[in-house]
């Protein structure tokens, strides 16, 4: 998300440097490309020009015209004003004692509600908390019976010392719509047993709409009257845009949200609802869905996605995923085989599942400063690891060990194995000798031969992604789409 707000920000602010003197005129021309983007990420009309007049005033009201980098000055303009738009931080979970802690989840149908729920709980599961997840969707067809299946298949498996279960009663499906006050009635009983069994937070996931209408509203009323959640979680398609911001205004005129949950953030979306949320309902954003794994939840810090929005990366955030997801006595053994020099191709497939673990990788890449706005036209595709995960999969364990045992018909058969040409597997092989053989160097040298060693490895692996190399799959020499490139290179020198 944001790639290409990012993109139009950074061009926009490049242009501002590029002035040998700024004057008040450059300043508001730059705050109508701002403008500009603003609205074509699809941000609220209202915030766009409440947001821009502001930074306009702060500009022209600091030291921007006098300074020697006034286009630095601007980003942090821009920047304490994103953070304000999208905050204040909120993202913590009010916690009663004793429990249970009553949540309830409404939203649009097709928001991704229920896997949102499952979400939560795993989220509060890795927290220790004993969860009970229930399902009073009983206007969707399978909706209590999806619930159950994210729950007990994703939820359980989900890493963490707490515990979830789930509490359903598909046979009420049958007396919805017939008789008022039948997911009121599961609702009660939901709460009953989360008393009855001690559970420290009950989650509730409630009826959607296509739209706002009057049924929806009456039942979502009814279910806070009776069971009197503690926090009413309102979940937002980030895909929708200004649509998603007026159902949410909608929701919060008759509910009175406590939080946000913005689902479907690591879509190629515009951004629009995060940026104009918050300014509309007044309730912050809690937390976001940022793929599909149900451990893809995180909480939401305004200033890490100012950050991002302005390709300044998210280090913090990049940092705290490994730390949740790498395993740190593993991640020792690998640091100090690889400080020795003896990586081999089952470690290097070890820290593949790890790094794969944090994510997709195009989201981790965009937590890079400077990378974000750079990410809009790269095709990352993570399926490219599992072909290189076959390739190392279908070797023996001795092949694994030691690549120098890999003859002719051992790399054909890997590579029937793996169901990629020979080509794929030279050149895996090649690369990782490459990288063994540098690491070994580095092992005997002292500090500064290792930083240079390090710039040495870096600048190899920039070649590797160009026209030189590649991980397999990825295009490399040779490749069409390199091929093209250099042709079309030629054909302009020529003229």
């Amino acid at each position: 998300m944001f790639e290409t707000l990012t993109e139009r920000f950074n061009h926009t602010f490049k242009q501002l440097a590029g002035r040998g003197r700024i004057s008040e005129e450059n300043v508001r021309e730059a705050m109508k490309e701002v403008r500009r983007s603003l609205l074509e990420a699809d941000v609220n009309l209202e915030v766009v020009g409440e947001f821009c007049d502001e930074v306009t005033r702060e500009a022209l009201g600091s030291e921007v015209l006098k300074s020697l980098q006034p286009e630095e000055q601007m980003v942090g303009i821009v920047h304490q004003k994103l953070v304000e738009l999208m905050g204040p931080v909120d993202s913590h979970l009010m916690m009663v004692d004793p429990g249970p802690t009553v949540v309830m989840l409404c939203g649009l149908q097709g928001t991704g509600k229920t896997t949102t729920c499952g979400k939560l709980a795993a989220f509060l599961k890795k927290r220790g908390r004993r969860v009970l997840v229930a399902g009073a969707d009983l206007q969707r067809p399978a909706a209590v019976e999806q619930l159950r299946q994210v729950v007990e298949d994703s939820v359980a498996s989900a890493p963490g010392d707490g515990h979830v279960a789930f509490h359903g009663e598909p046979e009420k499906c049958a007396e919805y719509g017939q008789a008022t006050g039948v997911a009121v009635g599961v609702c009660q009983r939901a709460l009953a047993r989360a008393r009855s069994e001690r559970f420290d937070v009950l989650i509730l996931d409630t009826a959607g709409r296509l739209h706002v209408d009057e049924d929806l509203m009456n039942e979502l009323g009814a279910i806070d009257r009776v069971v009197q959640p503690h926090q009413r979680f309102l979940v937002v398609d980030a895909m929708t845009g200004q649509d998603a911001v007026s159902s949410a205004r909608e929701f919060n005129q008759r509910l009175a949200v406590d939080g946000i949950i913005l689902s479907k953030f690591d879509s190629d979306t515009r951004g629009g609802a995060a940026l104009s949320v918050k300014k509309v309902t007044g309730a912050p954003i809690k937390f976001v869905g940022t793929g599909e794994r149900i451990t893809a939840l995180e909480e939401f810090h305004p200033e890490r996605m100012a950050g991002r929005i302005l390709g300044m990366g998210d280090v913090v955030s990049l940092v705290e995923k490994a730390h949740e997801e790498v395993e740190e006595a593993e991640a020792e053994r690998l640091a100090d085989k690889m400080a020795k020099g003896q990586l081999t191709l089952n470690d290097f497939t070890k820290q593949l599942r790890m790094m794969r673990r944090m994510g997709p990788l195009k989201q981790l890449m965009g937590m890079l400063p400077g990378v974000g706005g750079a990410l809009k036209d790269l095709d990352v595709n993570d399926k490219q690891l599992d072909r290189l995960e076959g390739i190392v999969n279908s070797m023996t364990r001795r092949e694994r060990e030691d690549t120098g045992v890999l003859n002719k018909s051992r790399t054909k058969r890997v590579a029937q194995g793996a169901g990629v040409p020979t080509t794929e597997v030279n050149r895996l092989v090649k690369q990782f000798g490459a990288m063994q053989k540098m690491t070994k160097q580095m092992a005997g040298l002292g500090a500064m031969g290792k930083m240079k060693a390090m710039k040495q490895m870096q600048a190899a692996g920039a070649g590797a992604m160009g026209p030189g190399g590649g991980l397999p799959g990825m295009g490399g020499r040779g490749s069409t789409r390199t091929k093209s490139v250099k042709s079309g290179f030629k054909r302009r020198k020529r003229r």
